[in-house]
């Protein structure tokens, strides 16, 4: 099962291929898509889903998988912000049938870690030990899409055994 994992921005937006084997899941591909500080917000989007298209088209993913929006009632321009982009990814995903989940940041990090309040270094130290890489990945927008990636394929492997429920 090959999963496209995606930890959504408008600044720096994170992504992560991983095939999933409950044994020994790899990584095929992971990196981030930038966008210039000053382009519109119209812009960004745009070429978030020519990048979403591209990364589509070359991995061919069973599985688009995207951490659920997150809002902190302290900033919620954010969140809205956020919206823009998650918007896109679930549209583009949508558009060529490709299954779609969604997880909080919580339950990411619970899989991955242990602990749903971990930070971005805990997150990229298991990523790391999970995956047997010589260095953290970085930035850490990578270990983030690639912890939802992981995430989603653990879930899956947990739907398909009932013994595992």
């Amino acid at each position: 099962m090959r999963i496209l994992g995606i930890d959504p921005g408008l600044q720096i937006t994170g992504y992560g291929v991983v095939d999933f084997d409950v044994a020994k899941p790899r990584i095929v591909d992971g990196g981030v898509i930038r966008f210039p500080a000053k382009t519109s917000l119209a812009h960004r989007l745009l070429e978030l889903e020519k990048e979403l298209n591209e990364l589509f088209d070359e991995h061919k993913p069973d599985i688009c998988a995207v951490e659920q929006l997150y809002a902190h009632y302290k900033h919620p321009r954010t969140a809205i912000l956020m919206g823009h982009a998650r918007g896109v990814i679930l549209l583009a995903a949508q558009r060529r049938s490709i299954r779609i989940e969604q997880f909080s940041a919580n339950r990411i990090k619970k899989s991955v870690v242990g602990y749903g309040h971990a930070g971005k270094m805990q997150v990229q130290r298991a990523i790391q030990q999970v995956f047997r890489l010589k260095a953290l990945p970085q930035p850490p927008d990578v270990a983030d899409a690639l912890a939802v990636a992981l995430c989603c394929g653990r879930y899956a492997a947990w739907q398909r055994e009932p013994g595992m429920r």
